[in-house]
């Protein structure tokens, strides 16, 4: 079966375990991931390598491309709305659950169980057809690393290489991780946490492996290390990865709704990577989200719900800040119930100690209280830019 060339970089997964004819050909398993290096002049061979770095040629019907899953469908699009709504009502996502299985109350119909069922089956399908389904018996769980209000977090292996795991056991609520998921399969970035797989359980778990960051969350990290440790170039660094990772963001038109230090994560070589996706939207969705934390968001998307690439970047200004603070609390001795009106009368924090003035000119343009008026993530990246090669 012959294949239409895909461009160079483009990643597959393969279908069938392959074990060469000759030297020249990359052996591979079921499951794996390959990337496309170049097209062979015969068109049912590529030319590949290998997660470890290998290359070889490979047969193009062996594998499939791996695509962006849309997560589309009603019953998807319900369970995310039931998350947020226990999320934003502090309710828990049971008590919803309970309530809309005895009365409709606004959605189409009355959930039943088998429902449930159904969406799960389906996104297995989903992320199977896409090439983003991993093999459970592949996946080794170590030690918890995190505890959320849906599940652990945990250092897991598959097939050899080290990775973070989100792992949702309650049926409904995995289905509201299905969309995040979703989401970070149409996403590729160096500053982004890299989705690897999905697996889908026909009880209704689910695990998302997801890339490892071995030097945790960036605010624990700015706190554990402190002035002593960290210089101006590593918080120059730390600021433009968030803000090249955003910039992609912004140019794929999504947004993400929920950027903050707690929400970036460092790798082992101190790369900056955005994570956290479970809010993430294309920027033309008017879905109401789950309660954001006052002292991140904008005060349109508190005020009127207007989430837009421009209210990221009051958060990002607000991220500057938590970097050049070595990961304080934004806004120190204000009561939170303060925090809105005083904001939303100009109020803005003061310079961090330390910080350059170039820098906190920029924190106080991503703050201006007009969204029209705040800088582009592209033109921020181009600020910071010229402020890294001055150093």
């Amino acid at each position: 079966m012959s294949t239409s060339p895909w461009p160079q970089g483009t990643e597959c997964v393969a279908r069938y375990n392959f074990k060469g004819t000759s030297e020249q050909d990359l052996p591979f398993n079921k499951g794996d991931v390959l990337t496309i290096i170049i097209v062979t002049k015969d068109p049912n061979w590529y030319h590949a390598k290998n997660a470890a770095g290998q290359e070889g040629t490979i047969p193009a019907n062996y594998v499939q491309k791996r695509e962006g899953v849309k997560s589309g469908g009603k019953l998807i699009l319900v369970w995310f709305c039931l998350y947020t709504s226990a999320c934003y009502f502090k309710l828990s996502t049971s008590d919803l659950l309970q309530h809309y299985t005895k009365d409709a109350d606004g959605l189409c119909t009355k959930l039943i169980k088998p429902k449930l069922e159904e969406g799960t089956v389906a996104a297995q399908d989903e992320f199977s057809r896409s090439g983003w389904s991993m093999s459970r018996k592949d996946l080794k769980l170590h030690q918890v690393i995190g505890k959320g209000e849906f599940g652990d977090v945990m250092v897991g292996d598959y097939r050899g290489t080290k990775v973070a795991v989100k792992c949702i056991k309650n049926d409904a609520t995995a289905q509201a991780f299905i969309a995040e998921a979703s989401v970070m399969t149409q996403l590729r970035h160096n500053n982004l946490v890299q989705l690897l797989g999905v697996i889908v359980e026909e009880n209704g778990s689910l695990f998302i492996v997801t890339e490892y960051m071995a030097k945790g969350c960036l605010v624990d990290y700015l706190r554990s290390r402190g002035r002593t440790v960290l210089g101006g170039e590593a918080l120059v660094n730390f600021s433009l990865d968030v803000c090249e990772a955003m910039a992609y963001l912004e140019a794929n038109n999504f947004v993400h709704r929920d950027l903050a230090a707690r929400n970036v994560l460092v790798s082992d070589d101190n790369i900056a990577k955005v994570s956290d996706f479970g809010l993430t939207k294309e920027a033309s969705s008017t879905q109401d989200t789950a309660k954001l934390p006052v002292k991140w968001t904008a005060p349109e998307a508190l005020r009127e719900k207007k989430f837009s690439t421009k209210s990221d970047v009051w958060s990002y200004g607000i991220l500057l800040w938590e970097i050049y603070s070595f990961g304080r609390v934004p806004y120190p001795r204000i009561p939170l119930k303060d925090v809105v009106p005083r904001v939303e009368k100009g109020y803005k924090m003061d310079c961090p100690d330390g910080c350059p003035e170039v820098v906190y000119n920029i924190m106080k343009q991503c703050w201006n209280l007009d969204p029209a008026a705040r800088p582009s993530f592209q033109m921020l990246r181009e600020w910071l830019q010229h402020i890294s090669h001055k150093k």
